[in-house]
């Protein structure tokens, strides 16, 4: 198969956050203000970019937000930039060209940034559902009863039974979506997707919505929330020790350093990346490294950390946290640190898809004293601070 018959079967993924939010009554666009510690595109941009069924992102912003893009997500990249249009629907139809340009997709999400707090399970139930069907999209029963209304009078009863609450990602084949924006006639603007789909004549099947998939649109949606809604703020703490020993590679923070001696243990033994996915696990109770990379597993031999910290943080995601800073400290006597350290720390930044001002690293020595000061092994301590949501 040549690269771009490659390049069609990958599933893409679409953020629409070129509007101007002025229903919300901020200064700024609604998809740039802080909600939950961080800018509302922030969210749902981190767990697609992060999903293993997602190839590529692409996001539709206003002409004039680059800036304001890049600050919200300063700690996040491999997603590609495009200019939207005046309506929803004519940013979406420029995101759709400029993928199509590029090689084109199977398969397309299309979500809303005002829709910040997308799960992990709501992505996969969407791409799962296109194995057999050429659209899905999320919906939620109505709950309350509902009515006509008009002239500021209640009218009928509506069945509710027969209403559902629409909401996004929305999943589509790439292809036919393209075809159906082509061939809409309607004298205004589609408010979704799957209503241009449907007009072209194909099916939408529906799954399972998630209340916490809800639009913020108005001041009242940027409110303060309740204390139990608050996020919380975790901490996880690692510690892990390796022996030092004649014919072994020295691993530290992901850098192989020249040294006479080399850590021993199953793995690389990189004692820095052990204690910090430690901490990263701490601070979600999802145990330690051994219960998820047992050292009696051969498949781990020799295997590069930087695994192990790449799982940590994807545990952490799809928990709905996010990584804040990490604080890591080596202790020996040698190798002497401070060369490697900014490297060490780009390594890590890099790992954890943070920005290089939330990654510390600082070295110690024991005095002389203890196996550390005799040169017989190196310790490494660690704290991963996390904003998580409360439950």
């Amino acid at each position: 198969m040549n690269d771009s018959a490659a390049l069609i079967q990958e599933n893409h993924a679409l953020i629409v956050a070129a509007g101007q939010g002025q229903r919300s009554g901020l200064e700024l666009p609604k998809q740039y203000a802080t909600v939950k510690g961080q800018a509302m595109v922030y969210h749902s941009t981190a767990r697609l970019l992060h999903h293993p069924k997602i190839a590529k992102l692409w996001i539709v912003i206003g002409a004039g937000q680059e800036q304001q893009l890049d600050q919200a997500l300063a700690a996040l990249t491999g997603y590609e930039v495009v200019i939207g249009g005046a309506t929803r629907q004519e940013s979406v139809r420029n995101g759709l060209s400029a993928i199509a340009a590029a090689g084109g997709a199977k398969n397309i999400l299309i979500h809303d940034a005002a829709r910040p707090f997308l799960s992990s399970k709501m992505i996969s139930s969407l791409v799962s559902a296109l194995g057999a069907e050429s659209a899905a999209i999320p919906v939620l029963p109505a709950i309350d009863t509902m009515i006509n209304a008009s002239d500021g009078r209640a009218g009928d009863t509506v069945d509710r039974n027969m209403l559902w609450r629409v909401q996004t990602p929305q999943a589509f084949d790439f292809e036919k979506l393209v075809q159906a924006h082509s061939q809409w006639i309607g004298s205004n603007d589609a408010t979704d997707d799957a209503q241009i789909f449907r007009a072209a004549g194909h099916e939408v099947v529906i799954v399972d919505g998630d209340e916490a998939l809800n639009k913020y649109t108005t001041a009242s949606d940027f409110a303060e929330q309740s204390e139990e809604n608050m996020t919380q703020i975790r901490t996880g703490m690692g510690f892990d020790v390796h022996q030092l020993a004649a014919g072994e590679e020295l691993w530290l923070g992901g850098l192989k350093i020249d040294h006479d001696k080399g850590l021993a243990g199953h793995s690389d033994a990189d004692v820095l990346l052990h204690a910090l996915t430690d901490a990263l696990l701490g601070a979600v109770g999802a145990g330690d490294i051994g219960d998820h990379f047992p050292p009696s597993d051969p498949k781990w031999r020799g295997a590069s950390s930087d695994k192990f910290v790449e799982f940590a943080a994807s545990v952490i995601r799809d928990k709905g946290g996010c990584i804040n800073n990490v604080d890591m400290t080596v202790i020996c006597e040698a190798p002497k640190i401070k060369p490697h350290r900014e490297a060490m720390r780009q390594n890590v930044a890099k790992m954890l898809n943070i920005s290089l001002d939330r990654v510390s690293v600082k070295a110690t020595t024991t005095e002389r004293l203890g196996f550390t000061g005799r040169g017989e092994g190196i310790a490494a301590q660690a704290v991963a601070t996390i904003s998580m949501e409360s439950v």
